[in-house]
């Protein structure tokens, strides 16, 4: 709960608030230091908000631009449509605070605490987010341009059909965090960890990613297969070529380093597939992992075909089988130049028609072993040669 004669002062208006929080005979200083957009390090009085209704449909207290509310107690405020230009709410906690709509441009907002804040549709173009905490935060449509984010942490943050567009989030913290639609252009993801973000539909021009982290991007909706990649910068292209068969004429002539790794996503098996995509990206290739684990709005088998044919080859994880036999008889058929390597777990056995395959040329013999130590210890002669061995031999 606020503090009443807290929020009494507040209803007298910005400048009275400010006198309040800053000692007078300082005043004009702060004014100064505020009008230049500079922080002035004066000393201020605590302030509980929490849980203040300070909306716009609430006695006029929208209009809080300028107002000093650096390291004040805002959470579970209601602040929806405020208007909070050039305030300076540095190391504020606005943890859980329904900030939707708001007017936050050139807001200070470094080292703020918003988890599980709502910014959906918010307004923060050249807003100050320096080091703030936006874990699980809701910033959908929310306009960020220009924004400043480095060493801030988004991960989980809701950021779908927002506008990114020249935002700088180096170093920022974006594990697993929803990008879906939005716009990036211009962005700067320098040594930003964006690994298992979903980033369907985004529109990346001009990104700067040097050092990012991107492991295990996901470029299909959420109601499709999980198809994932480990750049960024592909996304798009290869979800284009899933999405537009007519594509792949126009990269006929190209060599393809794209290695298709099918397998199931479950706790089990996900490990030794992830270990995988990582060493085979270490050798130069680009490893696509699709996961049949989730239920399908579209015909997997059109799509596995599709990205089949644009890979260098295939490695199946024969290992509990499930739903790779049937991708497996859409794929070696119809793709004589594409090898395909089966691995197994040696205390298992191949599923019954697997024996079918075994009569394609481009059909490696499977490679059996013990510990995925030993598999990823010996991916090279057994996997990675004999596979390009073939597909040299079917593009000669």
């Amino acid at each position: 709960m606020a503090n009443s004669e807290h929020l009494a002062i507040l209803k007298q208006g910005v400048d009275a608030w400010n006198r309040w929080r800053h000692d007078l005979d300082e005043t004009e200083a702060w004014l100064e230091a505020t009008r230049s957009g500079r922080m002035f390090p004066l000393p201020v009085r605590e302030a509980d908000l929490s849980g203040a209704d300070l909306s716009l449909s609430h006695h006029g207290m929208h209009l809080l631009g300028g107002i000093a509310l650096a390291r004040a107690d805002l959470s579970f405020a209601n602040l929806s449509r405020a208007n909070l230009f050039f305030a300076h709410l540095a190391g504020a906690n606005l943890s859980n605070a329904n900030l939707s709509h708001a007017n936050l441009n050139m807001v200070d907002l470094a080292q703020a605490d918003l988890s599980g804040a709502d910014l959906s549709d918010a307004h923060l173009s050249s807003a100050n987010l320096r080091g703030a905490t936006l874990f699980e935060a809701n910033l959908e449509r929310a306009n960020l341009t220009s924004a400043k984010l480095p060493q801030a942490m988004l991960s989980k943050a809701n950021l779908a059909g927002a506008n990114l567009w020249g935002a700088d989030l180096s170093d920022a913290d974006m594990r697993q965090a929803n990008l879906t639609a939005t716009v990036l252009v211009e962005t700067d993801f320098t040594r930003a960890v964006l690994s298992g973000s979903y980033v369907f539909g985004a529109s990346t021009w001009d990104v700067r990613l040097e050092g990012a982290e991107q492991e295990a991007l996901v470029i299909t909706s959420p109601d499709q297969p999980a198809v994932t990649v480990d750049h960024l910068d592909v996304a798009q292209f290869i979800y284009l070529l899933l999405s537009n068969k007519k594509i792949r004429g126009v990269i006929e002539q190209i060599t393809s380093k794209v290695v298709l790794i099918l397998g199931r996503f479950t706790p089990e098996r996900k490990p030794i597939l992830d270990a995988l995509r990582v060493v085979l990206e270490s050798r130069g290739y680009t490893p696509v992992l699709f996961d049949f684990e989730k239920p399908a709005s579209r015909d997997i088998t059109e799509t596995i075909s599709i990205l089949a044919g644009m890979a260098r080859f295939v490695i199946a994880d024969i290992t509990d089988a499930r739903s790779i036999p049937q991708e497996l008889m859409a794929i070696v058929p119809n793709y004589p130049s594409v090898p395909v390597q089966p691995i197994l777990l040696s205390s298992q056995r191949e599923y019954g028609m697997f024996e079918h395959f075994r009569r394609f040329s481009w059909v490696l013999p499977v490679v059996l072993y013990e510990t995925p130590h030993q598999l990823l210890g010996n991916i090279d002669a057994w996997v990675v040669a004999p596979a390009e061995a073939r597909a040299k031999a079917a593009r000669t």
